[in-house]
Parts: structure tokens; C-alpha cells; sequence
């Protein structure tokens, strides 16, 4: 007499079928969880992933921040060239902020030059920064019409798990606060410019602010941090950019459109979470 008998599933293969399911599923998958008010990595809606930042850890670097946003991770380093000022603008200096989003980071960046999106990022970064008015650039200046500073301020993405702007942007303020300048002096006859090897000097940024980033998903589903699962399914994106005290700076949104009321309500969220980054900086 023979026996047979049944195999339950394990909590492996259940993990296995959640992930096919997830592949092939997406929106339905991140739908079944957000009809439950949670997220797939856990966290409520207007919930945060967890931040922290290192400030000093290139020391080739004139400043550097290293920043983790979740499993997102930016460094960012700060580099001072000296340069000749604009003919129109004699007394400004330079502010040049790039994003690098190398496929290292990610298996959705492949190698080659810049992507499209790093482009796109780096373009709203420079837009940020130029809007809040962060760095007077007549401070950089050395000299009128001879020699000014251009701060060349570099980001790389080393892991990436949505949420980019964010995360570099911050780290371009962190490291923008931890910059120092060496004593710069101009010889109007021989043309030169020459550098302090001792005497350095903080920079003197005009404002802090911080950026927060939205996915809003069916126009009700409003949630906070979005990751690099729930980015692209996001009807709509929007991030809104306020100071250390409280004022709104700029927002940013595309997709199918938000109403009056969700907009308002990610305001005020934003303006609770930059508090929270300025205790980070």
C-alpha cells in the first residue's frame, strides 16, 4: 500500500510568486497594497525613508557630503578652479552643478554618456539652486573683471533606489556648507592670481532650504519619497522646494495634474520635512 503526500508552499515560494507577480504586474501589484493605505517596503504613505549625512569624506575636495536617502545613495565634492569672470557680469562667479547617474548605480542606467534623465536632473538641480538664491555669486569674486571662483559641484549616484533629486540636493548643500575657500589674490601687472596653501575660508551660503519629492497615484494616493519601483508608475511627480523657514521656493510637476487641495497638502508636508533635513545639516 502506497502513500502520498502534499507539500505545502513554503514562505519561499511565496516570495518567489509575490516577485513574478510584482515583474509582471506592477501597477496592480503597488494598487493591492496602497488599497490597504501601506506600500510595498512598508511604509505608510506620508511615511520617509531614513536620511543621514556625512560631511568631509573626500579630502581631495574643496567640500564633499556623502548622503543616504533609504537605499538611495549620492556623494557629492566640491571643486574650486580659478577662472575669468563674465564680461557682463565682471563681479559674478560660477556655480556648476552636475549629476552623474552611472550604471553601476542602477541596472535601468546603462554605460555611455550622460542619460537622459541625468541631464534632465541636472538641469532642475542647477535651476534649484539658482532659484533659492543659496550662494551670492559676487562672493565668489576675486578680482572685478579679472578672476572670479567657479565651484564646480559634482554628484554621482552610487546607489540608486528613486528619489535622485532629493538626495542630491541635499548632498549638494551639505557639501556647499562644508566648502572652504583658500585666500585668493590677484597681481594686476603680472595677470596672476595666486592661492593660500594655509589660510582658508567658509563659504557664506544666503539660505537653507531642502527639497521633498512627491508621487501622487490615482489623484487620491499622495505618497512621500517615492522609490525606484513606485517612480514610474506615479501618475503624477511633484516636488516642492521650501527654506528653513517655512517659505516656499519653487514646485515642480509633471504628470496628469494635481488639484488645488493635494497641492496645499504637500506643501505643508514639505515644510515639516525640510525642518527635519536642517537638523541633518
Amino acid at each position: 500500500m502506497s502513500s502520498s503526500s502534499i507539500t505545502k508552499p513554503s514562505a519561499a515560494d511565496d516570495t518567489l510568486r509575490a516577485q513574478i507577480f510584482q515583474r509582471l504586474h506592477p501597477r496592480v501589484y503597488l494598487e493591492r497594497f496602497t488599497a490597504e493605505k501601506f506600500r510595498p517596503d512598508g511604509r505608510t504613505f506620508d511615511e520617509w525613508r531614513k536620511v543621514s549625512v556625512n560631511v568631509g569624506s573626500i579630502s581631495t575636495a574643496d567640500g564633499s557630503a556623502l548622503v543616504r536617502m533609504g537605499d538611495t545613495t549620492v556623494v557629492c565634492g566640491v571643486k574650486a578652479e580659478v577662472a575669468e569672470p563674465d564680461l557682463d557680469l565682471p563681479e559674478q562667479g560660477f556655480l556648476v552643478p552636475n549629476l552623474d547617474l552611472p550604471a553601476i548605480c542602477s541596472p535601468k542606467f546603462k554605460p555611455g554618456p550622460p542619460t537622459e534623465e541625468a541631464q534632465v536632473l541636472s538641469d532642475r538641480l542647477n535651476e534649484a539652486l539658482v532659484t533659492s538664491g543659496v550662494l551670492s555669486l559676487s562672493s565668489l569674486c576675486i578680482h572685478p573683471g579679472k578672476a572670479v571662483w567657479t565651484l564646480y559641484v559634482d554628484s554621482t549616484c552610487i546607489n540608486y533606489d528613486g528619489n535622485a533629486f532629493d538626495a542630491t540636493l541635499l548632498a549638494m548643500l551639505a557639501a556647499l556648507r562644508n566648502t572652504t575657500l583658500p585666500k585668493a589674490t590677484y597681481d594686476e601687472e603680472t595677470g596672476r592670481t595666486t592661492c593660500s596653501r594655509k589660510n582658508r575660508s567658509p563659504l557664506q551660503l544666503e539660505r537653507h532650504f531642502a527639497s521633498t519629492s512627491f508621487g501622487v497615484l490615482e489623484t487620491s494616493h499622495v505618497l512621500s519619497d517615492p522609490t525606484a519601483f513606485e517612480e514610474p508608475l506615479m501618475d503624477v511627480a511633484l516636488t516642492v522646494i521650501v527654506d528653513d523657514h517655512g517659505q516656499l521656493i519653487s514646485t515642480n510637476e509633471s504628470g496628469a495634474g494635481i488639484s488645488q487641495e493635494t497641492l496645499l497638502q504637500c506643501i505643508s508636508r514639505a515644510k515639516e520635512r525640510a525642518s527635519q533635513l536642517q537638523r541633518l545639516l
